[in-house]
């Protein structure tokens, strides 16, 4: 290891080198595009099998994606497509973009900064290419 690389950065660089050899697609390949694939539901759709569709009563589809938002930022934000996806839909749902920031800066107090930064970063690309799609 004289070449200053941690032992993940050069497992990562061999797993890199044997997948273009298996498939030299795999060099240019960005694990963001299979997020296109997936389209976002819709908020009636959202509201059958998440909100009120479940229970009358309960929490509707928007509340509880920002939950899930919330559980995905005291993660750490890691899975970073389940985190774009959550943001997504909420907003399809009926948040706003200031209730998406709000629901992970109150993380911040659980999670920590670096968990809610990552979340803000994540929140905030998906709230930029929503700007750039709108007509």
């Amino acid at each position: 290891m004289s070449d200053g690389k941690t032992p993940f950065e050069l497992m990562m660089a061999q797993a890199q080198e044997m997948a273009k050899a298996f498939n030299p697609a795999l060099s240019s390949f960005d694990p963001k595009g299979f997020e296109k694939l997936w389209p976002t539901m819709t908020k009636d759709s959202m509201e059958m099998w998440f909100g009120k569709g479940v229970s009358k009563e309960g929490l509707d589809a928007k509340t509880r994606l920002l939950l899930t938002l919330a559980g995905l930022t005291m993660q750490g934000a890691q899975a970073e497509t389940p985190f774009r996806m959550t943001v997504r839909h909420a907003i399809e749902a009926g948040a706003t973009p200031e209730e998406v920031a709000e629901t992970i800066a109150q993380m911040s107090m659980f999670a920590g900064i670096p968990a809610m930064t990552r979340a803000m970063d994540l929140a905030r690309e998906v709230m930029e290419e929503k700007k750039d799609d709108t007509p």
